[in-house]
């Protein structure tokens, strides 16, 4: 079974990619990793981010060297990679790259029972014949309340503030790029998370995968 959740920053569709894999026995791919990873690997090779498109070939090498799973995770959740990744994001030389290893890990889970894999583009581009396509979001001031509160504790710097400005141009930037923007599918299953705490989101969710099952 392969299940497609997409939705923007912060909706809560990570932690409910990873609660449903475990409800199931399925395997989970949190795909903006991979986006976060050839960022942190950019940083870290002083490519310039500020020019991503004229750095698309050293981009792209990045990308094609990633292997699945990843095994270095290390840095993946800094402020810094999480801007950098939505850049790199919008390059489509740097998705097409990513493109087959996702839909290879979905096709042939490592535990061989099924696939939950969350994004931007999961039901639109990478699984576009998911049994099950879901389309989390939550209202950007909900959203930034939980994100500050995830940084928070790597930096007690940070302001709201700063955390809603970054939120609302990186929702821009993913929704108005000209490759595999950030919009539902035409058949997912919108769920708003504002005012559901993450146990109802994965109840209601679960019922409707085991009604596909």
């Amino acid at each position: 079974m392969q299940i497609a959740i997409d939705g923007p920053a912060a909706s809560g569709k990570g932690t409910l990619a990873k609660t449903l894999a475990m409800k199931f026995g399925f395997d989970y791919l949190d795909t903006g990793t991979l986006y976060r990873a050839v960022a942190r690997d950019a940083l870290a090779q002083s490519v310039d981010l500020q020019d991503p498109e004229g750095q698309a070939e050293a981009l792209c090498q990045i990308a094609h060297n990633l292997v699945l799973p990843l095994e270095n995770t290390d840095g993946l959740r800094a402020a810094e990679v999480a801007q950098a990744a939505s850049k790199v994001a919008s390059l489509a030389a740097v998705r097409d790259a990513l493109i087959a290893k996702q839909r290879s890990f979905a096709a042939t889970p490592p535990s061989g029972h099924g696939a939950v894999l969350d994004g931007r583009d999961i039901g639109t581009v990478i699984l576009p014949e998911a049994d099950i396509k879901f389309y989390i979001d939550a209202d950007i001031a909900v959203r930034a309340r939980r994100r500050h509160l995830e940084l928070s504790v790597h930096d007690d710097s940070l302001t709201l503030a700063e955390v809603l400005a970054d939120l609302t141009e990186r929702d821009a930037r993913d929704k108005n790029r000209a490759t595999a923007p950030l919009i539902p599918a035409d058949d997912a299953i919108f769920i708003d998370t504002s005012e559901k705490n993450a146990e109802e989101v994965l109840q209601l969710v679960a019922s409707l995968v085991e009604e596909r099952q």
